[in-house]
């Protein structure tokens, strides 16, 4: 059976392995290059989803699929220009070996009753460039593109 919790300090190193995996994923995709290094979650990551546990203004969920954990969302409140609350969706994913099965819609439900809890006006993610069942994903969630973020690469290394 799948569902959604919020994460515990416990969880620590599953979510390490799984925020590793979900780096390792994308990081060759179109603009996964630039992302791994500019948008991905910081190092050390045990370090970073620590801080998102303990931040009172952040929410860490754990997918758990038959008491497993094998999904992570993390979501945080970022203050627009007009003071108003904006959920930002840092991180959300799910272990090929849980996906298919609601455990993504759970944790995204998870997520969306949190920001509608902090009165947020609104919810950002980012997908990348060609990343169809991401972007298919966020829009049965009514999230739909408002930005394109263009790039050229200068060097190969």
């Amino acid at each position: 059976m799948e569902r959604a919790r919020d994460a515990q300090p416990d969880d620590l190193p599953a979510l390490a392995d799984m925020a590793a995996d979900a780096v390792a994923e994308q990081c060759d995709a179109r603009g996964g290059w630039v992302w791994s290094r500019r948008e991905a979650r910081a190092l050390p990551l045990e370090r970073s989803l620590q801080a998102a546990i303990e931040n009172p203004e952040a929410i860490v969920v754990i997918g758990d699929l038959d008491d497993a954990p094998v999904g992570y969302a993390v979501a945080h409140l970022e203050l627009l220009r007009t003071g108003e609350p904006l959920a930002v969706v840092e991180d959300i994913y799910v272990h090929p070996d849980g996906r298919g099965v609601g455990l993504g819609e759970a944790m995204m439900d998870r997520v969306v009753a949190w920001a509608t809890e902090h009165d947020c006006v609104g919810i950002d993610a980012f997908v990348l460039p060609g990343n169809r069942q991401s972007k298919n994903f966020f829009e049965t969630f009514g999230l739909t593109a408002r930005a394109i973020l263009v790039h050229r690469r200068l060097r190969d290394d």
